[in-house]
């Protein structure tokens, strides 16, 4: 079993190439998107559409085209599309479709000889030149005859056709008029709707798992939930619980955020506790790290006893999702040295020369109060236990696991316990907090990671930006779904550090509506921006000391109201819910950032366009202007305006101001008047 699933002891388990096929009459080549050949399912969600496409040709002259399929779960067939070409002369195709269920779908791409096409082609060459006239009207008749035979036609469809090619046949005509009854627009038409199709070509079916739209589309609020509550009274601090933290959920969904993230809330070890900023010494009182799971109190399926129990986890699920919010959990897959694990199972870490057992290091950074468990010794073991752990979670309302590290485990134990948790929980998904190399990233989203954190954090320059969201939204969709933080409990880069409240400002803008799915950690209403000496992250870590905070205190600098207000607009927009269809437009000043994100009407849920268009001043501190040339295509306007005239209507969702624009647009942004951004709801006029 484990071999089969690719996950063995030895790690030996060897895939195989696609069998030998035939290629089709109409070849079909070059699938998109498609992983691997097929070896793992494309991604998407339900709702969203999905951009297929296909290098189609064929030998010879005559026309053809081509169709892409979606197979629903249950193997029948479900939306489909005529294809269109994308690039001239290069034979690229694309359709566009959308699954409207969560399942195990798959999708192909049908090529086929079209003799109708073919036949308006020749026919309208031959009869306007005098050549085999009455040849090609009597084929016409017989194709457009055959055409009407097919088996799902409407009767309407059916007399069309056949009083086509009745007139195709009158020799009382003259040719000329019997030709356009064959090329008549209601003709056309019904063979574009249901087209006769002669050597249809498929190409293999690939696979497509569809999710819940939460895999793609939400806002996280992260938090320690011994913080929420804590206090010092006077000779040490009292921990915060899980109940005060429930108590404290009302703010944090009026904010608009529908996922509350909880780092671990096991029992924490003694052993090698580490102290304040990551001190090797911990002093009494001093919490430790949340991430050096266990102790005599229990392992990763238990709560710290400070924090309470399982009836008040699960009041605290229960509120949530009353408040609209659900639950994620860090699921941190490495051990206190005091962890039961360590006692029971030994032979489950790594036992170095001395007899001791390594800890983990991410060098420069070393973790001496946690050890890494060694999936080459007893990997069916480790794996019972870990998924028991996660059920046990799931079991008290947990759908969303943030993994922490994930790429420093084995993928065949991930690619696994994903597959297995799926099929039995299939509301379940895990985001990979995996900041590593590129090749690494994808891989963990190509064998079944949901979500993935990024590179965003570090993305601060326009071009910078620019490139990457081309990479994330057109490279890389169906592979990796990304999760924008401007910042986490591990990391405070230079630039936030750097721009204090503007950049949490301007940063929050662009990670709100550049990415379905964003992110922040507790604290970031604060602007909380002074740097550990020496690291990328916050000095005082909450990783290492209870941390309350007073965000009443903070409301002053405008942040709060800022993420209420990018929520809302998040809720309002589907245009801002989807990855795929993103245009940045030209601006004449390098920070000065522009975009639009596009669903198209024939493509939406409520057959209703939406458009949002996001200005940002990439500057913190100093007021930026220049000029923004729209893309008028990328909001469905042909060509370019000269500017004389607007185009459209630009209502902010800010502040509720409305512009005029055209081609070419004034923007002025000034921090110290409040106005970092527009965030732009575009209509034609």
């Amino acid at each position: 079993m484990l071999r089969e699933l690719g996950y063995c002891s030895d790690m030996t388990a060897t895939p195989r190439p696609a069998e030998f096929s035939f290629i089709g009459r109409i070849p079909v080549t070059e699938v998109f998107p498609v992983i691997e050949d097929g070896r793992w399912p494309t991604k998407a969600v339900v709702g969203e559409t999905i951009p297929i496409r296909a290098t189609v040709f064929r030998e010879g002259h005559d026309a053809f085209a081509a169709t892409a399929i979606l197979v629903r779960p249950d193997g029948t067939d479900g939306p489909r599309a005529n294809m269109y070409e994308i690039a001239m002369g290069l034979n690229r195709y694309e359709a566009r479709l959308t699954p409207d269920e969560p399942g195990a779908w798959s999708f192909r791409v049908e090529g086929w000889s079209d003799p109708y096409a073919t036949w308006k082609h020749d026919a309208t060459l031959k009869v306007h030149a005098g050549v085999d006239v009455e040849l090609m009207l009597e084929e016409g008749a017989r194709l457009l005859l055959r055409a009407a035979e097919v088996p799902t036609r409407s009767k309407g469809g059916v007399n069309t056709l056949n009083y086509a090619a009745s007139v195709l046949r009158d020799t009382s005509r003259n040719p000329y008029e019997r030709l356009d009854a064959g090329l008549n627009i209601s003709v056309q038409n019904e063979l574009a709707a249901l087209p006769l199709r002669d050597m249809v070509s498929p190409s293999a079916t690939y696979p497509l798992q569809v999710d819940r739209q939460r895999a793609l589309f939400g806002s996280w609020y992260e938090i320690f939930p011994r913080s929420l509550g804590a206090y010092f009274d006077g000779e040490k601090w009292v921990s915060g619980t899980l109940a005060s933290a429930t108590q404290q959920l009302d703010r944090i969904a009026a904010m608009g955020f529908d996922v509350l993230y909880l780092t671990p809330v096991s029992p924490i070890g003694y052993t090698n506790r580490k102290g304040k900023n990551n001190t090797l010494t911990a002093l009494e009182g001093d919490p430790g790290s949340p991430y050096g799971i266990g102790s005599d109190a229990g392992g990763h399926d238990a709560i710290h006893p400070d924090l309470g129990t399982f009836a008040d986890f699960d009041a605290l699920v229960e509120r949530a999702g009353q408040l609209g919010m659900e639950v994620a959990l860090d699921l941190a897959l490495q051990c206190s040295p005091d962890h039961p694990w360590v006692k029971e199972h030994p032979e489950w870490f790594t036992v170095l020369a001395d007899g001791s057992i390594a800890y983990a290091e991410n060098p420069p950074k070393k973790y001496q109060d946690i050890y890494p468990l060694n999936f080459d010794n007893d990997p069916e073991g480790i794996y019972q236990a870990i998924y028991d752990v996660v059920v046990t979670w799931i079991n008290h309302g947990v759908k969303i696991f943030r993994v922490d590290n994930p790429h420093t485990k084995p993928l065949p134990f991930w690619q696994r316990l994903i597959k297995q948790i799926g099929e039995e929980y299939p509301d379940v998904f895990f985001l990979a907090e995996a900041f590593t190399k590129p090749a690494m990233m994808r891989t963990l989203g190509m064998i079944g990671f949901q979500q993935s954190y990024t590179y965003y954090a570090w993305r601060n320059a326009k071009w910078e930006l620019e490139q990457y969201l081309h990479e994330l939204s057109h490279d890389t969709a169906h592979v990796l779904r990304p999760a924008f933080w401007p910042t986490t409990h591990d990391i405070l880069t230079p630039f936030m550090s750097w721009g204090k409240e503007g950049a949490f400002k301007l940063r929050a803008v662009l990670a709100a509506t550049l990415s379905p799915t964003w992110g922040i950690y507790s604290g970031y209403e604060l602007a909380e921006s002074v740097p550990r000496p020496g690291y990328e992250e916050q000095i005082d870590n909450e990783k290492y000391e209870y941390k309350p905070r007073d965000f009443e205190a903070a409301r002053g600098n405008g942040i709060e109201q800022l993420l209420t207000d990018l929520n809302r607009i998040r809720h309002q927009h589907p245009a801002l819910a989807q990855l795929r269809d993103i245009t940045f437009h030209t601006t004449t000043n390098d920070s000065l950032i522009a975009y639009s994100k596009r669903v198209r009407a024939e493509e939406s849920l409520d057959g209703r366009e939406d458009i949002v268009l996001t200005v940002v001043n990439l500057d913190p501190y100093n007021t930026v202007e220049g000029e923004v040339l729209l893309n008028l295509p990328a909001v469905g306007l042909p060509g370019n305006a000269d500017g004389s005239r607007p185009v459209v209507k630009a209502v902010d969702e800010l502040n509720g101001g409305e512009y005029y624009w055209s081609g070419s647009n004034y923007v002025r942004l000034d921090p110290h008047e409040g106005r970092f951004a527009h965030v732009f709801n575009i209509t034609r006029l």
